[in-house]
């Protein structure tokens, strides 16, 4: 283990870095006093430059302050991937008040839950979710509405009218203040809201250039960032770290295989921050298609576990590697990656980031720590790990415990250091009292020709206690049957992992990053 953790650092993968005590806004500004004239945004065919990108902040600051906006308040942010999206989020930041991340794709019930449990006293929102946005607004404690326009970028309507406004000089305690308020995405029920500090998403940006520093020319660097900036994983692997390396994000609004593949020819990015659903989408868009990739110097996957086969063949396709890594919102959100541009391992999270510690302890107390190769409970302790859950001390000592954040994952780490994440807690199917992990029969399914999701979840069983249910989506045009999936799975797996129910749909229900919701299938086959 120790010669392979020595090749980690040999190829540029430190296990330890300086993180200064400073706020994001400090952190931005010394991007724009190095990288003034650099472009900082690409958003269709119009880019802005770090000195415009600020200029903009600068203005949208100084407007907050004059509606009221204080040190502490909560300001909600409603936006696609658009160039309005940084300015308002740094300028929150610059008032010392606190980003509230929402989901522009929020119905009425979540979109109020959120504002009323963040008491958010001002919300900037796409104009065109306004009207049916209305009805939530008006039962909180919302008093100031920003409408923003896709086609108005300069002015944002009149919050960018240069009125002579300074950003305010507001004194930020970066260990203490919180900069972002992430809601978790309420897979597992309702959403709750991860208080990250100044100073845990400094650190997670610098953790994360780190980890491709040997990959990486400050100042040059095009991230693609289809991965939406209200998510964690969009906030830092694209927003932050690019603006710390001094590079040109590139957003695009929307996610589509088509309008990906546009980009990359028409923008030659060096680096693409995406999720499992973005690449198998790729995989299956770019089979029967001759595109040149060779732009992508670094491609990234987060926010789920990426099946093996899916990699392998985007990595064919693509001639470029995926490095796999893991996070969550409670963490800023990344903690682990397989080194870019060093040695991987297909199917694995990679290692813990530089700065970060982890374990894998026993179920029952979890305070013990599990040899190599034992599942057990991740749990996680670094410098990027939330201060709390927002008004929830509870859920946060439960959580948080003598400084180590436990994730709810089950994992395993090998010989090597490398982490194996097998599923969630929660997820755990017990089936004649043997231990089935999700994410060992979804391996299987996804490596079907003819299937191109799936998701595997427990279902109560009179006689085994709890039997292996799988739903799956086909592609395009082709046909299967139960029987079919359940012998293919019989072929490659123990009989009491084999899925002994099948079901097919079009479509399996998603968060905004692609994040199966695994909840609203176990509700909706709980009986069948």
């Amino acid at each position: 283990m120790q010669k392979v953790w020595q090749r980690h650092i040999a190829e540029g993968n430190p296990a330890e870095i300086d993180i200064p005590e400073i706020s994001l806004p400090e952190l931005f500004s010394q991007s724009v006093r190095i990288y003034q004239d650099r472009p900082a945004v690409t958003f269709f065919d119009k880019t802005y430059t770090y000195g415009k990108l600020y200029e903009m902040v600068r203005r949208a600051a100084g407007a907050l302050v004059q509606l009221g906006i204080q040190k502490g308040d909560r300001v909600a942010i409603m936006l696609p991937n658009c160039p309005q999206y940084p300015v308002s989020y740094y300028a929150v930041l610059f008032c010392g008040a606190t980003v509230v991340q929402v989901n522009p794709m929020y119905k009425e019930n979540e979109l109020l839950h959120v504002l009323k449990d963040s008491r958010a006293k001002a919300l900037f929102i796409l104009d065109q979710l306004l009207p049916e946005a209305k009805n939530a607004i008006n039962k909180t404690n919302i008093s100031i509405v920003i409408p923003v326009s896709l086609l108005d970028v300069p002015h944002m309507g009149n919050v960018l009218r240069d009125t002579g406004n300074k950003i305010p000089d507001v004194d930020i305690n970066p260990r203490e203040d919180v900069a972002v308020l992430q809601y978790t995405g309420g897979t597992t029920g309702r959403s709750k809201g991860a208080m990250l500090t100044h100073y845990n998403l400094v650190a997670n940006a610098l953790q994360s250039a780190a980890t491709s520093r040997n990959m990486t020319v400050p100042g040059e660097e095009k991230v693609l960032t289809v991965s939406p900036l209200f998510h964690v994983y969009g906030m830092t692997s694209a927003m932050n770290t690019t603006f710390y390396n001094g590079g040109n994000m590139i957003l695009l609004p929307k996610y589509s295989p088509e309008l990906i593949v546009q980009a990359i020819e028409k923008y030659r990015p060096t680096a693409f921050p995406g999720v499992p659903t973005m690449y198998i989408g790729l995989v299956n868009y770019l089979k029967d298609k001759k595109v040149d990739l060779s732009c992508l110097k670094t491609c990234s996957s987060g926010s789920a576990p990426l099946p093996v086969e899916i990699l392998q063949d985007f990595n064919e396709i693509s001639g470029t590697t995926i490095s796999e890594g893991y996070g969550l919102s409670e963490a800023s959100p990344v903690t682990h990656r397989n080194p870019i541009g060093g040695f991987q391992k297909p199917g694995s999270i990679g290692i813990p980031i530089p700065n970060t510690d982890c374990r894998i302890v026993d179920l029952a107390t979890g305070e013990k720590t599990l040899p190599v190769g034992e599942v057990g409970e991740l749990i996680i302790k670094g410098p990027q790990v939330m201060k709390g859950y927002w008004n929830m001390p509870e859920e946060t000592e439960n959580t948080i415990r003598n400084g180590w954040l436990y994730t709810g994952d089950l994992a395993k780490m090998d010989e090597d250091g490398f982490f194996y994440i097998v599923g969630r807690k929660k997820d755990l199917i017990i089936a004649s009292g043997y231990n089935v992990y999700p994410i060992e029969v979804e391996e299987v399914l996804y490596s079907h020709p003819k299937i191109l999701e799936a998701a595997v979840f427990g279902v109560p069983d009179p006689y085994r206690g709890e039997t292996v249910k799988a739903v799956v989506v086909l592609k395009e045009k082709e046909v299967m049957t139960e029987e079919e999936i359940i012998n293919f799975c019989r072929e490659r797996l123990a009989a009491y992992k084999v899925p002994r129910r099948v079901t097919f749909i079009d479509e399996l229900p998603k968060t905004a990053v692609g994040k199966i919701l695994k909840r609203k299938l176990k509700e909706q086959y709980l009986s069948c």
